[in-house]
């Protein structure tokens, strides 16, 4: 059996985990042409960087809009908060990078077409959860895909929903209802299906510690949604000074893993690096495996 591996020693969001999947070996210019699909036209730009961290070479991962870069920082942030203060404090804490490629979409450059763009982005801030299918059901992605990028989605909808009181169908997004992690989310799919696994397996997931800036205030780290899409799922929390896992990332191992194990039996053949944006205690950074549960006896 083929298996993905999932070492969250460091937490997981969304860019760190497109990132892993890349270093693992899915092709950026691939995951580039399947995201095409989605139709967002000049909405954002994918840069893909080598980088490293605590002298391990990773792969980087930006979301670019307008010109300004976005992580998975926790979805429930304050999208114009974001913008105000955040890009430059991220700009600051990433850590070195050497830029070797990218698979970009194409934004307007003239003036005009770039207005549009943003009046686009502001709206995508308030994309419901009907919004969003809408848009992955009406493109040409696989089914697959679709499938599992709405069961992303819907885990981080009904959190939403239960943390605000609200129906499911109320439940504007902030951050997961703009483009950045929509990328992140169907990326992460399209990601999972191109690497052709039987079985996904993750270690406990680290969440981190602290307050995190959210739309509402100052909340304790792991954010609301987070935690409530972790139940039942072994966690472990203190490790880094920062929170570690956004909805986003926990709701792609919540959706995607049949087996949580520290201690796997598998046979590994390759290891991807996924480099977050934040500095840290620990090393920022998403390690994942590809394996097999066929392990040879130690002679």
């Amino acid at each position: 059996m083929n298996i993905l591996y999932y070492d969250c020693f460091s937490g997981i969001s969304g860019d760190m985990n497109m990132a892993a999947m890349i270093d693992l070996g899915v092709d950026p210019h691939y995951l580039k042409a399947e995201l095409d699909k989605l139709d967002l036209g000049a909405e954002f730009e994918l840069k893909v960087s080598t980088c490293a961290c605590s002298g391990i070479k990773g792969t980087q991962v930006h979301v670019c809009q307008d010109g300004k870069k976005y992580h998975d920082h926790g979805h429930a942030h304050n999208l114009a908060h974001d913008l105000a203060h955040d890009h430059d404090h991220d700009h600051a804490a990433e850590p070195s990078c050497e830029h070797t490629g990218h698979a970009e979409h194409h934004p307007a450059h003239d003036h005009a077409v770039a207005s549009a763009a943003r009046h686009e982005h502001h709206h995508a801030q308030l994309r419901n959860l009907a919004a969003i299918e809408a848009i992955i059901m009406s493109s040409d992605l696989k089914p697959e895909v679709k499938q599992t990028s709405l069961r992303i989605f819907d885990l981080i909808a009904k959190a939403e929903a239960k943390v605000h009181g609200k129906p499911v169908g109320e439940v504007h997004f902030h951050e997961v209802g703009a483009t950045d992690s929509i990328v992140d989310i169907v990326g992460a799919a399209i990601c999972f299906h191109a690497l052709r696994v039987d079985a996904v397996w993750a270690s406990a997931i680290e969440l981190g510690s602290g307050l995190v800036q959210c739309a509402h205030g100052l909340m304790p780290v792991p954010a609301p949604a987070t935690a409530e899409i972790v139940h039942g799922l072994p966690t472990t929390r203190g490790g880094t000074d920062h929170e570690a896992t956004t909805p986003t990332g926990a709701a792609i191992i919540a959706a995607l893993t049949s087996r949580f194990t520290s201690t796997p039996a598998m046979s590994t053949s390759k290891t991807g690096y996924g480099i977050g944006h934040r500095q840290s205690s620990r090393p920022n950074m998403l390690r994942v495996f590809l394996a097999s549960d066929d392990c040879p006896a130690h002679m």
